[in-house]
């Protein structure tokens, strides 16, 4: 992970500089409208982590056919979709789209960075997709049943809080009552079964508690721990008692 809670794929992203910015808009790939559903065709660039809406992913592009991919979707202006692979499995994964090169290396490698969008299941994981090296097919977008639970938010931004003190981390990452759930998701000691689990879940509602829940569970457990450092840090010691009043 760099500092930016963004995974670099094979390489030190922040060594290189030479960058170029993707300005415009990601045009659309083709549409499918099936009465409220949206399914969209798509390339498919399946990876073993778990991103999330809005959150920055840096990658190190190297495999001829995931440069092929990256080079159609700059040409074409179009996105990309990241299955999540952690459950050895293609079904759900996020949709993202370019923001910037960082870097081309003289053999076409390159340096991107990419925001995550909309979240989806593949319907048909076709490989090799159309006339193309890398897979793709057509993927439904997830509608959410509700909206965030302000209260729910509020008690995220207090266990976080109590979270990242316990971890001596406040001042690398900061909390407010703005700070999105998906800007520290990989900071809270989730494991990747768990963050698929919660990609795929339809509800804010839902995704706010099983968190919540989570931190409720890590936290004691962070007490117990230190708890238990300090007394085997006493073992051997000489200790010096009160006596009992009887």
């Amino acid at each position: 992970m760099d500092g930016n809670n963004s995974p670099l794929i094979d390489g030190d992203f922040s060594r290189h500089n030479d960058s170029k910015k993707i300005k415009q808009n990601p045009k659309l790939c083709d549409y499918i409208s099936v009465t409220n559903t949206m399914i969209k065709e798509i390339p498919l660039f399946p990876l073993n982590l778990v991103v999330f809406p809005g959150e920055e992913l840096n990658l190190h592009i190297f495999e001829p056919r995931y440069k092929q991919l990256i080079n159609d979707c700059l040409t074409n202006q179009c996105t990309f979709g990241i299955p999540s692979y952690v459950l050895t499995k293609v079904e759900y994964g996020t949709e993202v789209k370019i923001t910037e090169v960082t870097k081309t290396y003289e053999d076409g490698r390159m340096d991107i960075k990419t925001e995550g969008l909309g979240v989806f299941n593949v319907q048909n994981f076709i490989n090799p997709w159309k006339d193309k090296e890398y897979a793709g097919g057509p993927v439904e977008f997830i509608d959410f049943e509700d909206e965030l639970d302000p209260s729910l938010q509020l008690k995220f931004i207090e266990l976080c809080q109590d979270l990242f003190e316990w971890l001596h981390m406040e001042d690398e990452l900061p909390i407010s009552v703005e700070t999105s759930m998906y800007s520290v998701i990989h900071k809270l000691g989730l494991k990747p079964e768990e963050e698929y689990i919660l990609l795929k879940m339809k509800s804010h509602k839902k995704r706010q508690s099983f968190i919540i829940e989570h931190l409720e569970q890590l936290i004691p457990a962070l007490e117990r721990a230190e708890n238990a450092k300090e007394k085997i840090r006493m073992n051997g010691h000489f200790k010096h008692f009160n006596p009992l009043k009887f």
